[in-house]
């Protein structure tokens, strides 16, 4: 869970969404529907079928890394696969039947064909007592055991005597699976996108970033762009250590990146820093923020969460920070079968989508200028500039970007720079930047980008 402290909370909180056209949530929620059904888990064919479902979408490269390989103070574990497995009682009838719900076994579970009586199976048992109607999500990744998540109701419901319980599932020998999209830009520099694909049927938590990161590749795909992106869609924890052991000669590469996870609920944008605390994509996803005019929360870096915490690693200490809006833990829903397709909005999704295309925006456009007139203000209104102000809407704040944008152009201030000292949305700013750049007022300093 993270923590509390350092949290900023911002903008008006009855302000609207910022979301695109309904039709791209409703699409993404269409995917959400599709992969929901898929027992995931850190390995196996459920997150093998997901990444291929990710791969009829956009050009995914699947990778498979051998179990037993060291990756850093990991090994790459067995892979797990599971067929069947229930809890019947003495009249034959499934009570707990894995075949209703991929959450009622505990990720990872060992093989077990055995008779038992109700006390000795108390203790595989796990339920959520406050919200008895809800199904807990648990895992054993590294601990060979095996157990079963039911409702408090169900669980209530076992009568005395004794029960035939089965997990048909497989511990042995296998690979670790994972996708990557590789989109060049003009520049070797790139911007790293990164999702968790390990978890079953939970929506906000696991599908709601593969859906998002999915459509921001599209998105990607389809216009000219200055920095490099790549895509990862990994089991979360295991699978970042992975790629962080074999692609260590790439790292240096990485200017920018994001942690997709939990974006698709109805709670306003939160953004936790990278461990660096003011990168440029820090900042960017702040002005984006800023910009779109919603409520939305800024937060510290911790040591914990989801796999910024591997990227952000003393030797690495990559600028990556995660983008979510309800942080896990902090819903009910979180890790539980309540975390269903209900529960994610399209137009939640589609704003998420929006903040990472805006953010990208301000990285792609976001450049270090020379004023060419230095020396007090030039002469706007001979050029025709102020004539060109007077006749929009917003006259005035335009008129206020070209000024900034004018007195910041040292050379050493971005136009994020700008942005962020002068209040005025990055986009105006941008094109302030380009009407002077066109009239011979600024010339782009080869630094490019801050």
């Amino acid at each position: 869970m993270q923590s509390d402290t350092g949290t900023v909370a911002v903008g008006p909180p009855a302000a609207p969404a910022h979301s695109g056209p309904p039709d791209r949530g409703l699409a993404m929620h269409a995917f959400i529907e599709a992969l929901y059904p898929l027992c995931r888990s850190i390995t196996g064919e459920g997150l093998r079928s997901t990444l291929q479902m990710i791969g009829d979408r956009i050009p995914l490269r699947i990778h498979e890394v051998p179990s037993g390989t060291r990756v850093f103070d990991w090994t790459v574990p067995k892979e797990w696969n599971i067929r069947d497995a229930y809890i019947r009682n003495a009249r034959g009838e499934r009570v707990v039947d894995f075949a209703r719900s991929n959450l009622h076994v505990v990720g990872y579970s060992v093989p077990v064909r055995a008779r038992m009586s109700l006390a000795e199976l108390r203790a595989h048992l796990y339920t959520i007592p406050e919200h008895p109607d809800w199904v807990p999500y648990r895992t054993s990744y590294f601990k060979e055991t095996w157990g079963f998540c039911l409702s408090e109701n169900q669980a209530r419901a076992l009568g005395e005597g004794m029960y035939d319980v089965a997990i048909d599932a497989t511990l042995e020998d296998g690979s670790l699976s994972y996708g990557e999209l590789c989109i060049p830009g003009t520049s070797q520099d790139e911007v790293l996108v990164s999702c968790h694909v390990c978890h079953p049927s939970l929506c906000n938590d696991n599908l709601s970033g593969i859906a998002v990161a999915t459509s921001l590749a599209l998105a990607v795909l389809a216009q000219p762009r200055r920095y490099s992106y790549r895509f990862l869609f990994l089991p979360a924890t295991i699978g970042a250590i992975t790629w962080l052991a074999l692609n260590e000669e790439l790292l240096s590469r990485i200017r920018h990146g994001l942690v997709l996870a939990c974006v698709g609920d109805a709670g306003h944008a939160t953004y936790k820093r990278s461990r660096r605390g003011n990168a440029e994509i820090d900042r960017a996803v702040a002005c984006a923020l800023r910009d779109a005019g919603a409520r939305y929360e800024l937060e510290e870096f911790v040591p914990f969460g989801y796999d910024e915490r591997q990227y952000c690693s003393p030797a690495f200490d990559l600028p990556v920070g995660c983008l979510m809006r309800t942080p896990h833990g902090r819903y009910p829903e979180y890790h539980t079968s309540a975390d269903d397709p209900a529960f994610v909005r399209p137009e939640a999704l589609a704003a998420s989508l929006d903040t990472c295309l805006d953010t990208f925006t301000i990285l792609e456009k976001n450049r270090r200028y020379l004023n060419t007139h230095p020396r007090c203000e030039p002469q706007l209104g001979r050029r025709g500039l102020y004539r060109a102000v007077a006749d929009q809407k917003d006259g005035g704040l335009v008129e206020k970007a070209l000024l900034w944008v004018l007195n910041l152009s040292d050379g050493r201030h971005t136009l994020l720079d700008v942005a962020e000292r002068s209040g005025v949305a990055f986009a105006t700013i941008a094109g302030a930047a380009e009407v002077l750049a066109a009239h011979g007022l600024l010339v782009e300093t080869p630094a490019g980008g801050g």
